[in-house]
């Protein structure tokens, strides 16, 4: 299968779970590829006035991975502007993957989950899972394995 992988990562955080992600689909016989949501200069947490440098394009994709870190307790503003500028996702299965700080999926990593799966929905996918992933030291290795086994076997 044809999975393309496409993330907003500001610190680099999410990008690392995506790469691990990529790397085990590959060694599962996919052709796993991996594609930045970029902005144009510099861009702070919290910002809303960004321009979007990259778009890339989910259609050559037989089913996608879409992943960013939380912000704000919402998925970030990054990946929901691109989401909103990308064509149809008709027929395309989506999973969707967030990056968190705080310890537990209900403070953010949930709400940003609905608000991915909603926008992917919107453009005609069907989302078959999806997984987060905790970024304090303590819960961070165990959440990175849950997450990347869970979305890869989804595939």
């Amino acid at each position: 299968m044809n999975i393309g992988i496409i993330v907003y990562s500001q610190t680099g955080n999410t990008l690392s779970i995506a790469k691990k992600l990529e790397e085990k689909l590959s060694a599962a016989g996919h052709s796993a590829t991996l594609e930045e949501v970029k902005v144009v200069g510099e861009r702070k947490q919290g910002d809303r006035e960004f321009r979007l440098e990259t778009l890339p394009d989910a259609g050559p994709y037989d089913a996608l991975v879409f992943g960013s870190a939380v912000e704000a307790f919402s998925l970030s503003p990054v990946l929901t502007a691109y989401l909103k500028q990308i064509g149809a996702l008709q027929g395309k299965k989506v999973a969707c993957l967030v990056t968190q700080f705080f310890p537990y999926p209900w403070m953010g990593g949930n709400h940003a989950i609905r608000q991915m799966r909603r926008l992917c929905e919107s453009k005609g996918a069907t989302v078959c899972g999806s997984g987060v992933v905790n970024w304090m030291r303590l819960r961070r290795e165990r959440t990175t394995v849950k997450a990347v086994d869970r979305l890869s076997r989804l595939f």
